[in-house]
């Protein structure tokens, strides 16, 4: 029997794993699915090149970095895309379709992975903010949220991780009500982080868990403390 040749570029190994877990958040935040019609492509665009990385190497692609403008050179960001007939009727076998954005719903991922998942979505449209409240003397408080322009999708996190955690958080709109944000307050955000951050060597966006790390700071707490 002869060697196997390499492998193809732009091949995705379909295989549950923590960084697997975390690439399919990435997509459903920052990725496309082109139209059926348009052939199997999948694109990720991001203004954080290490995020691009990020996306690459838990999928196991070496497809090329590319710019990706939408405007302005103030809106310049990187982008990969490639075919993969496999993969892309893997994501639509969970639920990520074309056109996803406001029409999202739940996505079928492994219990054993949603957290991945869940760090895939923040390093994707999740953010945490700080601020004291002038309401009381030495009140620091800081939210995790989670963002979306689908209800469905929203209310799918919100119900995921109430089952995995017992916490509730709370839905707002933003100001235009394009978006939706999924809200939780310090103590509930801290049992969030130290589920997204179980392990020090799991994939992120270095920029967000440096801020989770300042903030915590603050109030005397680091990850996996709590």
């Amino acid at each position: 029997m002869g060697k196997r040749g390499p492998k193809p570029k732009g091949k995705v190994k379909i295989r549950w794993s923590s960084d697997f877990a975390y690439a399919i958040g990435l997509i459903v935040t920052d990725g496309n699915l082109s139209q059926p019609k348009q052939g199997s492509r999948i694109s990720f665009v991001s203004k954080d090149i290490e995020q691009i990385e990020n996306f690459k190497k838990c999928l196991g692609i070496d497809t090329k970095i590319g710019a990706h403008n939408s405007g302005s050179s103030a809106d310049k960001s990187y982008r990969v895309q490639f075919k993969d007939v496999s993969f892309y009727i893997f994501l639509n076998s969970i639920g990520i379709f074309p056109a996803k954005s406001k029409t999202i719903a739940g996505i079928r991922i492994p219990k054993k992975y949603f957290f991945d998942y869940l760090r895939g979505c923040f390093d994707g449209d999740g953010s945490i903010y700080s601020y004291w409240d002038k309401r009381w003397k030495s009140s620091f408080m800081f939210y995790v949220s989670f963002i979306s322009a689908s209800k469905n999708h929203i209310d799918w996190l919100q119900d995921e991780i109430y089952k995995h955690l017992l916490i509730k958080g709370h839905i707002t709109k933003d100001g235009k009500g394009s978006t939706l944000q999924l809200k939780y307050a310090k103590a509930d955000s801290l049992k969030i982080i130290n589920k997204m951050y179980k392990g020090k060597r799991v994939t992120c966006l270095s920029r967000k868990k440096l801020k989770i790390i300042k903030i915590l700071a603050i109030v005397g707490k680091s990850i996996r403390s709590y």
